[in-house]
């Protein structure tokens, strides 16, 4: 499952460029926004700031491409029978433990409220897709970037290191941005089959020190800060 010809990889596992390009070709697809997502501002922060290059083809690459690629379904697809990325009716996604929740469960509720663990700065229960989405892409304007460190163990169960992240340049609900470049690091498991489809994720990472540093601003209204 390693040091694979590109041109031979699936779609899903390419770069994101080309599967968005081979996205936006499909007209049947149900885009959450209407049309397909514009990572030109993403991509350019990524090109600046990533830390990794890996050889197309190789198992980090797959890894690293497969994980973008299911961020980019399950925030922008949303109908999850139109994700390429996983085996529908098996996928399962949990963080630190937590119970699983299924393909339908993160198009619904969205990846910040599936993986974050209620806490006393925020509480996924009390927010929808759309107003989770709007809090994070608020805060961090010119994106929250991912990309993987290193692969810890090979197919099928992929174990790999990973960060996340971004410049706190947006208000936090009640609270103005630090300008403080603010990053997570990660472990994941993930299964997959022979044709690198997705069929259980776990993540481990502490989200308390993440949140932590998005209330360092100075609050917007002292009389409200309700979480």
């Amino acid at each position: 499952m390693s040091n694979s010809n590109p041109s031979d990889l699936p779609l899903w596992v390419r770069d994101r460029d080309s599967f968005l390009k081979a996205a936006s070709e499909d007209m049947g697809i149900d885009w959450r926004y209407i049309e397909e997502p514009d990572y030109s501002r993403q991509n350019k922060s990524f090109a600046q700031e990533s830390s990794f290059n890996f050889p197309e083809g190789s198992l980090e690459a797959i890894v690293h491409n497969l994980v973008r690629n299911l961020d980019v379904e399950t925030s922008y697809k949303q109908d999850p029978n139109q994700w390429l990325t996983i085996v529908n009716d098996r996928f399962t996604v949990r963080s630190n433990n937590s119970s699983p929740y299924t393909a339908q469960d993160l198009a619904e509720q969205g990846t910040y409220n599936v993986l974050i663990e209620k806490n006393e700065h925020y509480d996924p229960s009390r927010e929808t897709y759309e107003s989770a989405s709007s809090i994070f892409h608020t805060a961090f304007p010119d994106g929250f970037l991912w990309e993987l460190i290193e692969i810890l163990s090979p197919p099928p169960k992929v174990t790999f290191k990973w960060r996340h992240w971004g410049t706190f340049s947006g208000n936090y609900k009640n609270y103005s941005p630090t300008g403080e470049r603010i990053e997570i690091v990660g472990i994941s498991v993930a299964e997959i089959t022979e044709d690198y489809k997705i069929v259980s994720l776990e993540h481990f990472f502490d989200n308390s020190s993440f949140l932590n540093k998005l209330i360092k601003g100075c609050p917007m209204h002292s009389d409200n800060q309700s979480t």
